[in-house]
Protein backbone atom coordinates (compact mmCIF):
# COMPACT_ATOMS: atom_id res chain seq x y z
CA UNK A 1 0.00 0.00 0.00
CA UNK A 2 2.67 2.95 0.83
CA UNK A 3 4.76 2.15 -1.92
CA UNK A 4 1.52 2.38 -4.17
CA UNK A 5 1.16 5.56 -2.92
CA UNK A 6 4.48 6.99 -3.12
CA UNK A 7 6.56 5.45 -5.65
CA UNK A 8 6.98 7.06 -8.72
CA UNK A 9 6.84 5.19 -12.13
CA UNK A 10 8.50 7.92 -13.70
CA UNK A 11 11.29 10.35 -13.35
CA UNK A 12 11.08 13.70 -11.33
CA UNK A 13 11.95 15.71 -14.13
CA UNK A 14 9.50 14.27 -16.29
CA UNK A 15 6.72 15.25 -13.95
CA UNK A 16 8.49 18.48 -13.80
CA UNK A 17 8.49 19.31 -17.48
CA UNK A 18 4.58 18.18 -17.43
CA UNK A 19 3.56 20.31 -15.41
CA UNK A 20 5.28 23.36 -17.38
CA UNK A 21 3.96 22.36 -20.48
CA UNK A 22 0.85 22.24 -19.54
CA UNK A 23 0.70 25.60 -17.35
CA UNK A 24 2.93 27.70 -20.42
CA UNK A 25 -0.23 26.09 -22.61
CA UNK A 26 -3.10 26.98 -20.24
CA UNK A 27 -1.63 30.47 -20.10
CA UNK A 28 -1.33 31.36 -23.86
CA UNK A 29 -4.56 29.39 -24.24
CA UNK A 30 -5.92 31.85 -21.94
CA UNK A 31 -4.71 35.11 -23.44
CA UNK A 32 -5.64 34.40 -26.21
CA UNK A 33 -9.36 33.67 -25.38
CA UNK A 34 -9.75 37.09 -23.71
CA UNK A 35 -10.06 39.46 -21.21
CA UNK A 36 -13.91 38.24 -20.72
CA UNK A 37 -13.16 34.90 -19.96
CA UNK A 38 -11.40 35.47 -16.72
CA UNK A 39 -14.09 37.46 -14.91
CA UNK A 40 -16.87 37.40 -17.10
CA UNK A 41 -17.78 33.81 -16.84
CA UNK A 42 -21.07 32.50 -18.06
CA UNK A 43 -22.27 28.99 -17.92
CA UNK A 44 -20.85 28.10 -20.96
CA UNK A 45 -17.63 29.30 -20.35
CA UNK A 46 -17.49 27.34 -16.62
CA UNK A 47 -18.27 24.30 -18.53
CA UNK A 48 -15.51 24.75 -20.81
CA UNK A 49 -13.02 25.59 -18.07
CA UNK A 50 -14.09 22.70 -16.32
CA UNK A 51 -13.68 20.36 -19.17
CA UNK A 52 -9.96 22.30 -19.52
CA UNK A 53 -9.15 20.71 -15.94
CA UNK A 54 -9.88 17.59 -16.88
CA UNK A 55 -8.64 17.04 -20.25
CA UNK A 56 -5.27 18.37 -18.76
CA UNK A 57 -5.29 16.56 -15.99
CA UNK A 58 -3.64 13.19 -17.11
CA UNK A 59 -1.06 15.36 -19.41
CA UNK A 60 0.32 16.94 -15.67
CA UNK A 61 0.25 13.41 -13.77
CA UNK A 62 0.45 11.13 -16.86
CA UNK A 63 -0.03 7.63 -15.73
CA UNK A 64 0.97 8.32 -12.14
CA UNK A 65 -1.27 8.27 -8.90
CA UNK A 66 0.52 8.64 -6.37
CA UNK A 67 0.87 11.33 -3.86
CA UNK A 68 4.88 11.83 -4.01
CA UNK A 69 3.94 12.78 -8.26
CA UNK A 70 0.60 14.73 -7.38
CA UNK A 71 3.35 16.58 -4.75
CA UNK A 72 5.61 17.07 -7.02
CA UNK A 73 3.51 18.17 -10.26
CA UNK A 74 1.47 21.04 -8.19
CA UNK A 75 5.05 22.29 -6.59
CA UNK A 76 5.75 22.37 -9.58
CA UNK A 77 2.52 24.76 -10.54
CA UNK A 78 2.94 26.84 -7.81
CA UNK A 79 6.75 27.65 -7.89
CA UNK A 80 6.58 28.55 -11.67
CA UNK A 81 3.36 30.80 -11.22
CA UNK A 82 5.57 32.41 -8.32
CA UNK A 83 8.33 32.75 -10.30
CA UNK A 84 6.34 34.46 -13.42
CA UNK A 85 5.06 36.38 -11.25
CA UNK A 86 7.91 38.09 -9.41
CA UNK A 87 9.57 38.03 -12.74
CA UNK A 88 5.70 40.40 -14.33
CA UNK A 89 5.94 42.51 -11.25
CA UNK A 90 9.67 43.77 -12.01
CA UNK A 91 9.21 44.06 -15.72
CA UNK A 92 6.18 46.14 -16.85
CA UNK A 93 7.41 45.66 -21.12
CA UNK A 94 7.05 41.70 -20.37
CA UNK A 95 3.75 42.22 -17.75
CA UNK A 96 2.03 44.29 -20.91
CA UNK A 97 2.69 41.40 -23.28
CA UNK A 98 1.62 38.50 -21.05
CA UNK A 99 -1.54 39.84 -19.56
CA UNK A 100 -2.22 42.46 -21.66
CA UNK A 101 -3.82 46.09 -21.45
CA UNK A 102 -6.79 47.84 -20.43
CA UNK A 103 -9.13 48.74 -23.22
CA UNK A 104 -11.59 51.52 -23.39
CA UNK A 105 -14.73 50.32 -23.93
CA UNK A 106 -17.40 53.59 -23.58
CA UNK A 107 -15.67 57.61 -23.60
CA UNK A 108 -18.33 59.92 -22.32
CA UNK A 109 -21.54 57.89 -23.11
CA UNK A 110 -20.25 56.89 -26.54
CA UNK A 111 -19.70 53.22 -26.85
CA UNK A 112 -16.85 52.24 -28.94
CA UNK A 113 -18.42 49.26 -30.61
CA UNK A 114 -15.26 47.55 -32.46
CA UNK A 115 -13.93 47.05 -28.63
CA UNK A 116 -16.94 45.49 -27.35
CA UNK A 117 -16.14 43.31 -30.46
CA UNK A 118 -12.83 42.63 -29.69
CA UNK A 119 -13.18 41.69 -26.11
CA UNK A 120 -16.46 39.51 -27.34
CA UNK A 121 -19.21 41.83 -24.77
CA UNK A 122 -22.66 42.87 -25.75
CA UNK A 123 -23.88 46.28 -24.42
CA UNK A 124 -25.93 44.59 -21.90
CA UNK A 125 -23.24 43.17 -20.01
CA UNK A 126 -21.69 46.61 -20.48
CA UNK A 127 -24.18 48.55 -19.15
CA UNK A 128 -25.04 45.30 -16.36
CA UNK A 129 -20.82 46.29 -14.95
CA UNK A 130 -21.40 49.95 -14.93
CA UNK A 131 -24.50 50.09 -13.10
CA UNK A 132 -22.84 48.29 -10.57
CA UNK A 133 -20.76 51.14 -10.44
CA UNK A 134 -23.89 53.81 -10.08
CA UNK A 135 -24.63 54.08 -13.99
CA UNK A 136 -28.05 54.44 -14.91
CA UNK A 137 -27.23 54.66 -18.61
CA UNK A 138 -24.22 54.52 -20.71
CA UNK A 139 -25.01 58.20 -21.13
CA UNK A 140 -24.01 58.36 -17.04
CA UNK A 141 -21.00 57.04 -18.14
CA UNK A 142 -17.53 59.08 -18.71
CA UNK A 143 -15.18 56.41 -19.43
CA UNK A 144 -15.38 52.17 -18.89
CA UNK A 145 -12.60 50.00 -19.12
CA UNK A 146 -11.97 46.63 -19.79
CA UNK A 147 -9.21 45.59 -17.18
CA UNK A 148 -6.25 43.10 -18.50
CA UNK A 149 -8.06 40.39 -15.54
CA UNK A 150 -11.30 40.49 -17.13
CA UNK A 151 -12.98 43.58 -15.08
CA UNK A 152 -15.27 46.36 -16.51
CA UNK A 153 -14.68 49.74 -14.13
CA UNK A 154 -16.72 52.52 -14.87
CA UNK A 155 -15.93 56.46 -13.74
CA UNK A 156 -19.53 58.26 -14.02
CA UNK A 157 -19.63 61.87 -15.33
CA UNK A 158 -21.02 62.40 -12.05
CA UNK A 159 -17.62 61.36 -10.35
CA UNK A 160 -15.93 63.76 -12.81
CA UNK A 161 -18.29 66.79 -11.46
CA UNK A 162 -17.40 65.79 -7.31
CA UNK A 163 -13.80 65.45 -8.65
CA UNK A 164 -13.59 69.06 -10.05
CA UNK A 165 -15.24 70.09 -7.06
CA UNK A 166 -12.73 68.82 -4.70
CA UNK A 167 -10.57 69.94 -6.66
CA UNK A 168 -11.58 73.36 -6.29
CA UNK A 169 -12.09 73.26 -2.48
CA UNK A 170 -8.39 72.04 -2.10
CA UNK A 171 -7.47 75.24 -4.55
CA UNK A 172 -8.85 77.03 -2.40
CA UNK A 173 -7.64 75.75 0.71
CA UNK A 174 -4.09 76.06 -0.31
CA UNK A 175 -4.63 79.92 -1.18
CA UNK A 176 -6.16 80.04 2.41
CA UNK A 177 -2.51 78.74 3.95
CA UNK A 178 -1.08 80.81 0.94
CA UNK A 179 -3.09 83.96 2.83
CA UNK A 180 -2.37 82.94 6.39
CA UNK A 181 1.19 82.39 6.12
CA UNK A 182 1.99 85.64 4.93
CA UNK A 183 0.64 86.80 7.71
CA UNK A 184 3.03 85.51 9.72
CA UNK A 185 2.96 84.07 13.29
CA UNK A 186 0.69 85.11 15.62
CA UNK A 187 1.44 88.00 17.83
CA UNK A 188 0.95 87.72 21.29
CA UNK A 189 0.90 90.89 23.22
CA UNK A 190 2.18 90.06 27.12
CA UNK A 191 1.44 92.99 29.47
CA UNK A 192 3.59 93.10 33.23
CA UNK A 193 1.70 93.77 35.73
Amino acid sequence: MWHDMFHLDVTVLEKLLRAVLIYVFLAAALRLAGKRELAQLNSLDFVVLLSVTNAVQNGIIGNDNTVTGGVIGASALFLLNGTIAVILFRFARLRRLVEGSPRVLVTMGVVDEEALRKERLTIDQLLAAAATQGASTIDDVAEATIEPNGTIVARTKDMDSDAMRLMDITRQLDELKAMVARLGPAHTSTTSA
